[in-house]
């Protein structure tokens, strides 16, 4: 299949300027492309993954791909898709994001030519007025989405240096065409007006060479949430420091049914009639989720690496099959564990003397009293490394000491509870 033609039937194009004519332009050979990434935080979300996945689908197709980030476009900010003005961040804060993002972004795309607007928009103001300012109207401007949005809210509006980000980003595509003779612009939704402004001004500016745009849809869940936010409503980023692997593998795997066959197309390399075959297994029991897990362990994989991806299947697993297995985990998967379940530290002396179950189930905060502590063992609902307890006078000792040194504790169906001894 053809590259454009597999994007589409991805679902990753929203919009295209000239479908036919990219497509014979890629035809005739390699073609060099560009998207362009701001410095709005020290990592990459998930969102921005239907980006990367373009161009990384673009260059596996033998094109080249350009990653330019924004050092001068960061400094303004873009009023795409905000109903507000953004708040300006200080150049200690962009320049750390800088490197953050473009260190990410490298490791991403391997092949990718990395470059910094800020090298090729340093001219002074009267400069950027007079040769790139003069050849785009205000009145195409205005009738941009993003601009048109804002000029509509009288409360808010739009500052002139928000209006001024078309005009910056589109001198980038602009100067990448006479530069590096680079002919595609890829990007979001939200950036269509700014990509097709970069079209118009390299024509204006004398570029003979055609230029296209390509823009992928924004995402919303099927429930109607911002892509790439956790239950808890932060974002899930690509750093493992913020986002850990075994969280990042959660939010894949908590994927509705509605989602996840274009997830799949979006976020995987499964062919299309891999994707089909791997749904209509899951179609036949559901409730195992075989399709969330597949995209799960596959999106893992891409962003974190083969043995994260591997550990946190196994820490998961091992989770919600009640921490059964968690006596013989170590290492890797086994800190992962701890890291989501709540663990208390116990000298091992400390229960060499013997404490009593009822104690430490309310010192864990599985009971909120040494009474309700007790009921719960009365009804069944306390276990110690998978065993039911019913004796209100068990105490715990060196005996239940799983050989990897902790000792689980259970309180209801869900509520667990890792003492580690030593």
């Amino acid at each position: 299949m053809h590259i454009i033609d597999e994007l589409f039937a991805r679902g990753l194009v929203q919009d295209c300027t000239d479908r036919d004519g990219l497509k014979k332009r890629l035809d005739e050979g390699s073609i060099t492309f560009y998207c362009g990434f701001d410095p709005t935080g020290v990592s990459l979300h998930a969102g921005t993954l239907v980006g990367i996945s373009v161009i990384k689908r673009l260059a596996q197709a033998g094109h080249k791909p350009i990653v330019v980030l924004g050092g001068s476009t960061g400094m303004v900010g873009d009023p795409s898709g905000k109903d507000a003005e953004r708040t300006l961040m200080d150049h200690e804060t962009r320049e750390k994001n800088l490197r953050a993002i473009g260190a990410q972004l490298s490791r991403f795309m391997p092949g990718a030519k990395v470059v910094n607007n800020y090298d090729w928009t340093r001219m002074g103001v009267m400069e950027f007025l007079r040769d790139v300012g003069k050849h785009i109207t205000v009145n195409y401007m205005l009738a941009k989405e993003s601009v048109r949005a804002r000029l509509e809210d009288r409360d808010q509006g739009i500052s002139y240096t928000e209006f001024s980000y078309m005009l910056l980003q589109a001198y980038d595509f602009a100067h990448l065409a006479k530069a590096e003779g680079c002919q595609l612009q890829t990007g979001g939704s939200d950036q269509w007006g700014n990509i097709t402004t970069g079209i118009e001004l390299s024509r204006k500016l004398g570029n003979p060479m055609a230029l296209f745009g390509l823009v992928t849809p924004l995402l919303m869940t099927a429930a109607g949430k911002k892509f790439g936010k956790s239950e808890s409503g932060t974002s899930v980023w690509l750093d493992a420091s913020m986002t850990s692997p075994y969280q990042f593998y959660q939010f894949w795997i908590n994927t509705t049914d509605a989602d996840v066959d274009k997830y799949l197309k979006f976020f995987t390399w499964l062919s299309l009639d891999e994707i089909a075959a791997l749904l209509a297994r899951h179609d036949e029991a559901r409730e195992k989720r075989l399709a969330q897990r597949e995209l799960a362990r596959l999106v893992t994989e891409w962003v974190h690496g083969a043995d994260a991806a591997r550990d946190a299947v196994q820490a998961s697993e091992t989770i919600f099959g009640g921490l059964a297995d968690v006596g013989g985990l170590s290492g890797n998967v086994l800190e992962l564990i701890m890291g989501e379940v709540p663990t208390t530290r116990v000298a091992r002396a400390e229960l060499e003397a013997g404490p009593q179950l009822l104690d430490v189930l309310v010192n864990a905060k599985l009971a909120d009293s040494k009474g309700a502590a007790k009921r719960l063992v009365q009804q069944g609902g306390v276990s110690v490394n998978g065993a039911k307890v019913d004796d209100i006078a068990r105490a715990l000792g060196a005996a239940d000491v799983l050989p990897n040194g902790l000792l689980v504790l259970r309180a209801g169906k869900k509520n667990f509870h890792l003492l580690r001894v030593g």
